[in-house]
């Protein structure tokens, strides 16, 4: 709203409410302020809790890329091979 809009309307509120209404509206309007700035600060709120999720469950990913693999599971790997290559030349 331009400024000549809102001193239209401001106008019009005095014609009809009077000089007695302007402390009422005034509330009104700071309430009014007070709970939009409230739902913006929510919003905003969660919207920085969900990329901080995301910005955790992505270092989480590329720490488990980045992590050598076992020894371990290769020699065990290979010796169920072995265990398989028996099991079919046996049952074989």
């Amino acid at each position: 709203m331009g400024t000549t809009e809102i001193i239209f309307i401001f106008v019009i509120y005095l014609l009809l409410f009077g000089a007695k209404g302007i402390p009422s509206l005034a509330k009104s309007m700071g309430d009014g302020i007070r709970h939009f700035r409230s739902a913006t600060d929510d919003i905003q709120r969660e919207i920085m809790k969900g990329t901080n999720d995301l910005k955790s469950d992505f270092k989480k990913a590329t720490d488990l890329r980045s992590q050598p693999k076992d020894k371990k599971t290769a020699p065990d790997n290979a010796q169920g091979v072995k265990a398989n290559e028996e099991e079919k030349k046996s049952g074989a």
